[in-house]
């Protein structure tokens, strides 16, 4: 498993652990680091990306709430809602990381630790946003 796979699943745990936890992103970040000692560097790229989600989520929200049709983020598992915050952040605003690795990796992490549907459904939400703001878009 490469560094940067490892990272999104550490931000995957951290942003569900902050969310369903209901404390701050901080905390979160500490309590993963302290009871489970990941490697610095993939920790060190998960922060960047769960303080970028942080950072822009109010506009992460609004673009995944514009192409999940019939599918209020609420309504999303919290698994699943998260996966697709960290792809869209790394799709708008990490130039850095090819969009078409940012959508296999959801999907990786779908596979991983979402549901039987999981997969298709974040595939076919960041497919769209790419489609629409990133290729034709931005």
């Amino acid at each position: 498993m490469g560094l940067r796979h490892r990272g999104r699943q550490i931000a995957l745990q951290v942003l569900y652990q902050k969310e369903v936890g209901g404390i701050s992103l901080e905390e979160a970040l500490l309590n993963y680091e302290k009871h489970l000692n990941p490697s610095p560097e993939a920790f060190r790229f998960a922060r960047e990306l769960t303080e970028g989600v942080i950072r822009h989520l109010e506009k992460i929200d609004e673009v995944i709430q514009r192409y999940s049709e019939h599918w209020r983020l609420e309504r999303m598992s919290v698994t699943d809602r998260n996966i697709l915050r960290l792809a869209t952040y790394e799709l708008l605003f990490r130039p850095d990381i090819p969009p078409k690795v940012s959508i296999n990796e959801a999907v990786e992490l779908a596979k991983e630790f979402g549901t039987e549907d999981s997969p298709a459904f974040v595939n076919g939400i960041l497919d769209a946003i790419y489609h629409h703001e990133v290729k034709g878009g931005l």
